[in-house]
């Protein structure tokens, strides 16, 4: 917690790893909430976890703890002044829905089509002012009848809490979470809605620039990362854009006879400007995957401006993918040379593709299309063209023809992977004063803020205490291959797949040159993070225990030991390193006589403090402080001799 405050008060970021289940959830939020509380500015605190049972806990932490403080709240106005701190944790809408007619549906993106049907913005004109016109949501239509920052009361609201409120006063749970955003002390949700620019433009847009942002569990930050900026494009997907195209077509002709005023309108907005033509981000079908702001200002390029020719346009671009896709051989080329190849085939250039996904969200909302997740494949087909266009290094396209090396009939992906986590995190730093990266198992520490592209002011790994050793790390040599037959977990078709081998080559090159991070490193460093997330499994709080193989005689070399979490290492002892079956089982079973006798299983005043030890603690660091320090070079004179410890210790041979 005072490395965490060093960082916070250095305004930098920070990696801290801190052992699993010893709270480090609630160690974060009590520093961090107090932190707000103390400073007038109360600097916003996002929290980002990796799944909804995740970030439901962290909000059941975080109400557990204000519920404390409110308790020991010492005069009304600080009672009053903790009651008010509100928190609130946000997911998909299809985990929030209240509508019944929407929450049936079973896919998310058929869920987020359905609400953004009845919540557009020109549907709710139209409802209101010609009622029955049209369906609107009455869950929906209800929040605007409320102040904003006023529709929900103050306090930390779980997920389940804040659905249970919504029922009860007929309010959609997903739009109070969306529109408190500016107004809460603390929010929490997904990686995604940070790290995915298609998601973070619409969501994460206003939060402040000196929000505290804590990324929980972020050992595979660097994954999350490459994930939100790689799509996958299928045949049948390259098949339903082109209907959805030709749909698109349609619909403009149908719009030219009946209302042709809407698309001049466009016209001239786009000819302005992408910022003249910015929706409301709860309208929006999707956001630009990741557009620099210097282009917000540009006017659209000419040859894409009328709807009838984007949509030739974005005709053209499919049908030149699905040429690509009849190849029976894996390909692998940088964006310049796939772009160079798409110039050379069908004259489209690369400014026009770079605002693809732009141009696209600007027609579906003159449109006014509804039932968008028809369109999702165009829309992946698109956010595919700008990202192709924007990034000339640090990305590969792969296609892969065959889902298996054995196949024979071709079912061919095009993978457009990329290679440089820090793409993703960039705007993320910049933007942001203070980020937390933390996680049980992120050793060796060095290598995030390498891979990520950042300076850290903290860097920081922690023991852990406990009364006794309640797990045991053993090493195993290879000889238990001989005697037992073990059951490994091994990759799936995918996962052994020619492309697969082709972007793993690509990403080691890749952080090689970009990063002088070598191939050697790099492997030992994601192999061993992997085995520190399974032997960590062992721990999920104090009492727990349990037995950990290391079943490979690399784990007897202490250079591949010292890359395992510090709390890991500081009881692997060469005792139990490089050992044999035997003495291995001779090992665990006195370590499973020892721990069964379970003289202080809360470990209580060791490793678990009731209040009354903090304030022991406080006490006794208090006065050891006001004891007066004794200058230097002063001389002691006592009575001579050894004290009584001394003696204790002494070995005498007499």
């Amino acid at each position: 917690m005072c490395d965490l405050k060093r960082a916070l008060d250095a305004t930098g970021h920070c990696v801290l790893e801190m052992p699993s289940g010893t709270g480090k959830t609630v160690s974060l939020l009590s520093l961090i909430v107090s932190y707000q509380q103390f400073y007038p500015t109360k600097r916003k605190l996002i929290y980002c976890s990796r799944t909804v049972p995740e970030i439901e806990k962290a909000l059941a932490e975080l109400k557990r703890l204000m519920e404390y403080r409110v308790t020991m709240a010492e005069t009304p106005e600080e009672k009053e002044k903790e009651k008010a701190f509100t928190g609130l944790g946000l997911t998909s809408r299809k985990n929030l829905c209240l509508n019944p007619e929407v929450s049936k549906e079973k896919k998310g993106r058929v869920v987020d089509a359905r609400c953004r049907d009845l919540t557009n913005a020109a549907a709710c004109q139209k409802g209101r002012e010609d009622p029955g016109s049209v369906p609107l949501c009455e869950w929906h239509e209800e929040l605007g009848k409320l102040e904003p920052g006023q529709l929900i009361p103050p306090g930390i609201w779980t997920l389940s809490d804040i659905q249970q409120y919504g029922r009860e006063k007929t309010l959609c749970p997903y739009f109070i979470i969306r529109r408190m955003m500016p107004f809460v002390d603390v929010v929490i949700y997904s990686f995604h809605y940070l790290l995915d620019p298609k998601v973070a433009e619409q969501v994460s847009k206003e939060l402040s620039k000196d929000a505290i942002v804590v990324f929980d569990e972020a050992h595979n930050i660097d994954n999350v990362c490459i994930e939100s900026l790689s799509v996958d494009l299928t045949r049948p997907m390259l098949d339903s854009a082109a209907r959805s195209v030709t749909r698109l077509g349609a619909k403009i002709e149908e719009i030219k006879r009946t209302d042709a005023s809407k698309l001049q309108e466009e016209y001239a907005k786009l000819v302005e400007g992408l910022q003249e033509a910015a929706v409301p981000d709860e309208d929006a079908m999707m956001a630009n995957p990741v557009l620099p702001d210097d282009l917000l200002n540009e006017a659209i390029p000419g040859n894409i401006r009328k709807a009838e020719h984007f949509v030739a346009f974005l005709k053209r671009f499919v049908e030149y993918l699905k040429t690509r896709m009849r190849v029976l051989h894996v390909v692998a080329e940088t964006p310049l040379s796939f772009l160079q190849h798409l110039k050379d085939i069908t004259f489209i250039e690369k400014r026009p593709l770079r605002f693809c996904a732009e141009r696209l969200q600007s027609l579906v909302r003159t449109l006014s299309l509804t039932g968008l997740d028809e369109y999702y494949a165009l829309q992946k087909i698109a956010s595919f063209a700008t990202l192709v266009a924007t990034y000339d290094r640090g990305f590969l396209l792969i296609l892969e023809p065959f889902e298996t090396e054995n196949a024979t009939v071709p079912n061919p992906i095009f993978h457009f992977t990329c290679l440089d986590p820090s793409l993703a995190m960039k705007p993320v730093f910049e933007k942001f004063s203070s980020v937390v990266i933390t996680s049980g198992t992120i050793s060796p520490l060095d290598m995030y803020p390498k891979m990520l592209q950042f300076t850290p002011v903290v860097q920081e790994t922690y023991p852990m205490t406990l009364t006794r050793n309640c797990f045991l790390p053993l090493g195993i040599l290879n000889e238990v291959w001989n005697h037992k037959l073990i059951f490994v977990e091994t990759p799936d078709a995918n996962e052994t797949s020619i492309a697969l081998e082709n972007y793993r080559r690509a990403r080691l090159e890749y952080l090689r040159d970009a990063y002088r991070i070598r191939e050697s490193e790099f492997l030992g460093f994601d192999a061993m993070r992997t085995a520190a997330q399974c032997v960590g499994r062992v721990l999920r709080g104090k009492t727990d225990w349990g037995l950990m193989v290391f079943a490979d005689k690399r784990f007897a070399r202490a250079d591949k030991r010292a890359k395992l979490p510090r709390w890991i290492n500081q009881y692997i002892t060469e005792t139990a390193s490089n050992l044999s079956t035997d003495m291995a089982i001779v090992l665990a079973k006195l370590f499973m006589r020892t721990i069964s006798q379970n003289p202080n299983e809360n470990q209580t005043g060791i490793s678990l403090w009731t209040l009354q030890d903090v304030e022991a603690a406080e006490r006794k660091k208090k006065e050891e402080a006001a004891q007066p320090q004794m200058a230097e070079g002063e001389e002691v004179y006592d009575d001579g001799g050894f004290d009584d410890e001394m003696l204790v210790e002494m070995d005498l041979d007499l």
